[in-house]
């Protein structure tokens, strides 16, 4: 197993950023590690919070109704950071579709959008987006997604045990469903031909790069000149993508053992090549790859 790069600060660090992305929070679900959720957000302010998608999980929720108190704490976290000034924009993704009859509404500061633009700090353009759109089973054959979901569940399930023997252990969190979902060669080949729509689709449309979610799988990387990065979730990688006040995007992992070392891309060229990455040592409570 690989370990991915040390970095300087710990949860009792307090970190400033100009705009945090962050999606696929699946709150209503067991699988969402909202604990860990807030506790982050707790230590990472920012001028822009950009929510992208599947923050509130209505296809579980009307299965079965699941909402602890830790659920609603985020909640309110995330309005409080909106009252107190943080731009606050949510974007709904397919699992909380029913936002969707909100866009160009305001609620407690929170402001929903079916897309959005951000420009970073040196001027480049980035398109935001939850990225259903892009899924082919989600877009025309929602029974299929239906159905994976349920094998998802599982696979969380079997996650949250595993990970519960970890914590005992005194062991970090390790992920479990994405360890499976990097060797399996149809979701990668999936990823693959997602990855490159989306940025396709941002170059037609004049951006320099595109945010998104949905696809559970963290990334910043260069594809054919346009800048695509996908923020993760909070229910597999525990990942967020926060831009520096100089524009620099940095991918944050938070407190754990990752099965990979995120590559490094010149997606900006003026910022410094990042450290090796230092295999077999432990790592703090976030992991993070810079650009």
């Amino acid at each position: 197993m690989q370990i991915a790069p040390s970095i300087t600060h710990f949860f009792g660090d307090w970190m400033h950023y100009r705009a945090v992305f962050i999606s696929d929070l699946h709150l209503g679900t067991p699988g969402c590690q909202a604990e860990a959720l807030i506790e982050f957000l707790k230590s990472h302010t920012s001028n822009h919070l950009y929510l992208i998608g599947d923050i509130i999980d209505g296809w579980q929720l009307k299965r079965k109704w699941y909402w602890p108190q830790a659920h609603n704490d985020v909640v309110q976290k995330l309005l409080r950071k909106a009252r107190k000034g943080c731009h606050v924009v949510f974007i709904p993704g397919n699992h909380d579709e029913f936002a969707r009859g909100f866009i160009d509404h305001h609620f407690g500061g929170v402001e929903v959008c079916h897309e959005a633009s951000h420009t970073l700090a040196d001027g480049r353009k980035l398109w935001l987006i939850h990225g259903d759109y892009f899924d082919a089973v989600v877009k025309y054959a929602k029974w299929l997604a239906y159905l994976g979901d349920n094998l998802y569940e599982i696979a969380l399930r079997l996650n949250r045990h595993l990970n519960n023997v970890r914590r005992r252990l005194k062991l970090p969190y390790w992920s479990l469903s994405a360890y499976l979902k990097n060797k399996v060669k149809t979701a990668v080949n999936f990823v693959a031909d997602f990855e490159n729509a989306v940025a396709h689709e941002a170059r037609k449309r004049g951006y320099d790069g595109v945010v998104c979610g949905h696809i559970h799988r963290a990334e910043i990387r260069m594809i054919d000149g346009i800048l695509y990065c996908n923020d993760g979730d909070w229910v597999e990688s525990r990942s967020a993508l926060v831009e520096h006040m100089d524009g620099t995007l940095e991918m944050i992992y938070w407190d754990q053992v990752l099965d990979f070392v995120p590559p490094v891309s010149p997606a900006k060229p003026k910022a410094q090549a990042s450290t090796p990455p230092l295999e077999g040592l432990p790592i703090p409570s976030a992991a993070r790859s810079a650009l």
